[in-house]
């Protein structure tokens, strides 16, 4: 765990322009500090060696306005510091959100719900503690013990030299301290990352755990983890206060140092009594930066650790992304020999799909499950790569390869429900009109009669995951906000399993509106198994399972 991660420079710019005002207030401080010193011992000596206190007058102001500078340098350390963290923070979350929407909602199904929202919650806030405590004391346990160095050694060499031989102490024992805590730290939160996704996962199915009866063990999973969670962190606290007591017993051991060769040397009068104050008073002060380091480097320990998963989502590798922002309008879209490979399945799915979406005509997509319908969908909507083949939008007069345009700029030709709809919180008026935020009312209605959502009212309200509605409801509403996409000008409907929970009736209905939308001028995918749907498709594409390798056969020999 490093002091400072040269990643939260190059993904959050505002850390660079934070230390630069740190550094300037570090360097203002040690001088401070040195001043501060310098008319303490002076006015300290002067009272001692009978001086009057009326001149001292002075230097007791002087002192008044240094006190005052320090104060107000930590006051605008602080809310620097609170500052930059507020911005690093917001500049961290956009980056793992973004980055998380590149690599697609197939990476974010593999157990990574329940840890990115972790992360950009509870794990960036945790940065608090770095930047407003941790950082700024790491500046200035560099800058003040060498601005006390400068001003101890040609003053008394002898007190400089137990200084710079007693200090690297205190950070060689915060490496070994820091070592067994980082260890600690990702422990805890691996145990946090599980347990909120465990959670998000348990709340999500708890309807369906109810019926089987399986809430119960669900509950004592949820303990186990919640039971290991406390446990490393309890493990963390003790280490934390198990180290500051050694690094206050060191520093303290080291002022002792000082101070004891100082008083014997006093006494021989071989030092004036304002040098071993000056001495005296500065030693303290070049060890407590070391000290408040490592007080609050467990207060920084959870960002650190957060971060550091933060930047292993940042650098995972994104699919390649094309930059062509003006796609043709397409009148046809062709698939040649599209397959893709899975990393938790041994062989892919689909393999060697090849198909021809055409303007006014229907298609239907069907065969056995985990033949890669869904996946050929991700490949059309840009979130999943082909391993081998190639997606072709062809426009009036240009073709263009798929991977060549901006997967933004194309997705927003396609109106897609998914196999799972689950619209957000709000009315289901507001859920429909995201496919056209500035669809007017009648719009939202026509689009929602075209989907045969005639058993809700557009001002019904939706709660999480459209609990409170049924999955047809919910399927029609998906279908609601795509009919109002296509309206809005999206040549292209992409649809999984659109009638799936539906009755006959409203299956008709919906398949009327598919044709209607089919007879404008539409591109219509539909992946199906039902055979109602697969008769009113002007064309079904099949796809076979993978199939098995034949073996090689034996060399003959000789």
């Amino acid at each position: 765990m490093r002091p400072l991660d040269p990643r939260l420079l190059r993904y959050a710019r505002a850390t660079a322009t934070h230390l630069g005002v740190l550094v300037a207030l570090g360097a203002v401080t040690a001088g401070l500090v040195i001043a501060q010193a310098w008319l303490l011992s002076g006015a300290i000596a002067g009272a001692f060696h009978g001086g009057a206190w009326s001149g001292l007058g002075g230097t007791v102001l002087l002192l008044a306005l240094v006190i005052a500078g320090r104060v107000l340098v930590a006051w605008l350390g602080e809310a620097a510091a609170y500052r930059a963290s507020a911005s690093v923070k917001s500049q961290l979350r956009r980056r793992l959100l973004d980055h998380a929407l590149r690599l697609g909602p197939r990476w974010l199904a593999r157990g990574r719900t329940g840890e990115i929202a972790a992360l950009a919650t509870r794990g960036v806030d945790a940065l608090d503690g770095y930047f407003a405590k941790y950082l700024p004391q790491l500046v200035l346990a560099v800058i003040v013990p060498v601005a006390i160095l400068a001003v101890v050694l040609p003053t008394d060499l002898l007190a400089g030299i137990t200084i710079m031989v007693t200090l690297p102490l205190i950070p060689l024992f915060m490496a070994l301290i820091g070592m067994a805590t980082q260890a600690r730290t990702r422990r805890r939160w691996r145990a946090l990352a599980a347990l909120s996704h465990h959670f998000l996962d348990v709340v999500s199915g708890l309807p369906t755990l109810k019926v089987f009866g399986r809430a119960k063990a669900q509950a004592d999973s949820i303990r186990r983890i919640t039971d290991e969670y406390r446990r490393a962190t309890l493990g963390t606290l003790k280490l934390a206060f198990v180290s500051s007591l050694a690094l206050e017993l060191l520093a303290t051991l080291s002022v002792a140092l000082v101070a004891v060769g100082i008083g014997l040397r006093l006494v021989g009068g071989d030092l004036s009594l304002r040098t071993a104050l000056l001495v005296l008073i500065l030693a303290p002060e070049a060890y407590l930066p070391l000290r408040m380091v490592g007080t609050h480097f467990h207060a920084s320990a959870d960002g650190l650790a957060a971060a550091e998963e933060v930047f292993t989502v940042l650098e995972t590798p994104a699919p390649e992304r094309g930059v062509r922002r003006d796609v043709p309008r397409p009148v046809r879209v062709e698939v040649a020999g599209v397959t893709v490979r899975h990393p938790e399945r041994p062989e892919p799915a689909p393999y060697g799909a090849a198909l021809t979406l055409t303007a006014g005509r229907v298609t239907a997509l069907a065969g056995p499950s985990g033949t890669g319908k869904s996946t050929l969908v991700d490949v059309l909507l840009g979130f999943a790569v082909p391993d081998e083949g190639q997606v072709t939008v062809h426009g009036a007069a240009e073709a263009v390869p798929l991977g060549d345009l901006d997967p933004d700029a194309w997705r927003a030709l396609v109106a897609w429900v998914p196999q799972e709809p689950r619209p957000l919180p709000g009315t289901v008026a507001g859920a429909i009109r995201l496919g056209a935020p500035d669809a007017s009312d009648d719009a939202v209605r026509r689009a929602a009669d075209a989907a045969a959502l005639d058993d809700l009212p557009l001002d019904a309200v939706l709660t999480e995951d459209g609990h409170g509605v049924s999955a047809g409801q919910r399927r029609r509403i998906a279908l609601a906000r795509a009919f109002l996409r296509a309206d809005a000008g999206a040549p292209i409907l992409l649809l999984d399993e659109p009638t799936a929970g539906l009755d006959a009736a409203t299956e008709a209905r919906v398949l009327a509106s598919l044709r209607g939308y089919a007879d404008t001028g539409h591109l219509v995918l539909l992946v199906a198994h039902r055979p109602s749907v697969l008769t009113a498709a002007d064309e079904v594409v099949a796809l076979e399972p993978t199939p098995e390798p034949v073996p090689e056969p034996e060399a003959i020999r000789a």
